[in-house]
């Protein structure tokens, strides 16, 4: 709970945390995703957002709609709102609000190297980026031919740097070593990012190392699941477990050397946070474990809003525009593609 930093917090993080409880305050209502569910084009989806935060984005786009665009203008609300957040902080929440796109230039790596290995245009990939993940030299990385040159000619520079040295090998790129560089990032990200916070103390050290735990876990449960049936040996996969997390080290222990799905549910059904996903899943059914996961994301964000004082809220709440996102993405295709009755499949209910 609170210590100290209930008298000092608001001199500096007074104003931002108001402002991010402001931005949350518009995200989008069970009511408005029924709406939303009963649209029949892109059309209508367009005319239900303009009465939301969304409308100033999407209002001068013509028609014929895509997908991609809705995608796109939501996407830009997000990172205008980060882009205030980050001019109007000060340290040490201007390094928390950087931490947080770390996963997005992340993704945006492996993006364009797996774009290229497969002789896609740069200028397309770098399209597809998210723009909260991008830095100066990222059209370079097309180049490279192995890790070494990665690090060497492009990534030195950027925040990345100090996690690829668990991943630096003269071997070259192929699909396989580019996942578990992206795997290996990530697990170096993660650890960083939960010493930071435990660094930070107070109710922000609290709330984001039991986020960060669960996200750790849940990356180790995807990697388990993913790498059944490759090449990937147990010691490797052991490798690619964060070194936190509710399931280290003894869960880890487990995973390493489950061989299908349900050998990982029953490795997590002797944790009770993590008892309950599992309960709503029949048994062998994988495919619904994204959407569980999800969920339980979600919750856990919206907590975060109930203590006051902390950084955590930046966070949930990016996260939480995130799964929106990818919400308003999932209706928008199953209306374009005339799938409607699919639509509920995929959407998790933020309030």
């Amino acid at each position: 709970m609170y210590g100290f930093e209930a008298m000092t917090f608001n001199i500096h993080g007074g104003y931002l945390e108001a402002i991010v409880r402001g931005y949350r305050s518009g995200l989008l209502t069970a009511a408005d995703y029924n709406n939303l569910c009963q649209c029949e084009t892109l059309e209508d989806i367009k005319m239900h957002l303009s009465a939301t935060e969304y409308g100033p984005y999407l209002q001068n786009e013509p028609s014929p709609l895509h997908t991609t665009t809705i995608v796109e203008k939501c996407t830009l609300k997000l990172v205008d709102e980060y882009k205030h957040m980050l001019c109007q902080a000060t340290e040490p929440l201007s390094t928390f609000l950087e931490y947080i796109t770390y996963g997005h230039m992340i993704d945006n790596v492996v993006l364009i190297v797996t774009g290229t290995l497969h002789e896609r245009d740069v200028q397309e990939l770098l399209e597809k980026c998210h723009p909260l993940g991008m830095f100066e030299s990222i059209a370079s990385l097309a180049v490279a031919q192995n890790m070494r040159e990665l690090y060497r000619l492009v990534l030195v520079d950027t925040p990345l740097a100090p996690y690829f040295s668990e991943c630096i090998t003269s071997e070259d790129l192929d699909d396989m070593n580019i996942e578990i560089m992206r795997n290996t990032l990530y697990k170096a990200y993660l650890e960083d990012f939960y010493q930071f916070c435990k660094k930070l103390g107070g109710a922000t050290a609290e709330i984001m190392c039991d986020l960060l735990a669960f996200e750790a876990d849940r990356r180790a449960v995807n990697i388990t699941i993913n790498s059944i049936g490759t090449e990937l040996t147990r010691d490797d996969r052991r490798k690619l477990y964060s070194n936190f997390g509710l399931l280290y080290p003894y869960g880890h222990e487990e995973l390493a050397v489950c061989e299908d799905f349900d050998q990982v549910r029953a490795v997590l059904e002797k944790y009770p946070p993590y008892q309950s996903i599992f309960s709503k899943l029949s048994y062998g059914e994988s495919q619904m474990l994204d959407k569980a996961f999800y969920e339980e994301e979600v919750k856990r964000h919206c907590l975060a809003f109930e203590q006051q004082f902390h950084y955590a809220v930046f966070f949930a709440y990016i996260r939480l525009r995130e799964q929106e996102i990818r919400n308003l993405m999932w209706v928008s295709e199953c209306v374009a593609q005339n799938q409607k009755s699919r639509v509920h499949d995929s959407v998790v209910f933020i309030f």
